[in-house]
């Protein structure tokens, strides 16, 4: 059985990736969108990063697909995107599966939404729905 962490480790190894600590200059920065694939009950719990785009787990590969019946104009921009989950693992999963789908300029923060709160980011409300 393949564990998750050889998975994580194996998506860090060829998707750029930084702790939140190195990410939070990239707030408010034209071109670049945050991705919080996060559940919608953490969301409610936790708020999020403002602005960013919440695009549940579930759904990534069908609103990346400008073919598919729920693609979302967001991620056919051209943007940066910067995925982020609790910790690290979904987003690093979500980055490679991303790039491996043709989105270019992928990155995630290494250490999650729980990075952020420690680095001392913002933290917003429940999500901007797009």
């Amino acid at each position: 059985m393949k564990r998750i962490k050889d998975m994580v480790a194996e998506a860090n190894a060829v998707v750029d990736h930084a702790p939140a600590e190195e990410m939070l200059n990239l707030l408010g920065t034209e071109g670049v969108t945050f991705v919080d694939l996060r559940d919608p009950r953490e969301l409610e719990r936790d708020g999020m990063i403002p602005g960013a785009f919440h695009c549940p787990r579930g759904m990534l590969e069908f609103w990346i697909d400008p073919e598919s019946p729920y693609a979302k104009p967001q991620f056919q921009s051209g943007n940066r995107f910067v995925f982020y989950c609790a910790s690290g693992w979904r987003s690093a999963l979500s980055a490679r599966t991303a790039q491996e789908m043709g989105l270019e300029n992928v990155s995630h923060i290494s250490d999650g939404f729980k990075g952020w709160q420690a680095a001392g980011g913002a933290v917003g409300e429940r999500p901007n729905k797009g």
